[in-house]
């Protein structure tokens, strides 16, 4: 029974070598979602605290305006859609940047 116990030259395979694969893995998901996702968060928070009065931006809801002026120290937007019809809107609901528009005929 002593041949069975006198093994005692194996070393186990753990340390930082067995948590490498992990290590990589979350390395590799920083850099594919995480830094991405910081990246676009940082451009739309530049760009909601850059409008201003005149700009085109379209909603969340696919709501296309431009901007007539700001109301509760900046935080909700007072968009006109059309002649005489305006919105009231949350900075927060505003997408992005209306594409300018193209006359027709014109590419």
């Amino acid at each position: 029974m002593d041949f069975l116990f006198s093994q005692t030259n194996q070393t186990p395979g753990g340390g930082v070598f067995g948590f490498l694969p992990f290590i990589l893995i979350m390395f590799i998901i920083y850099f594919l979602m995480i830094r991405p996702q910081m990246k676009q968060q940082r451009k739309k928070k530049e760009m909601l605290q850059n409008l201003k009065k005149g700009d085109r931006v379209v909603t969340a809801g696919g709501i296309l305006g431009t901007i007539a002026g700001f109301k509760d120290k900046d935080s909700v937007i007072v968009l006109n859609v059309a002649k005489n019809v305006t919105l009231h809107v949350t900075k927060s609901s505003i997408s992005g940047f209306a594409q300018k528009e193209v006359p027709p005929g014109q590419k």
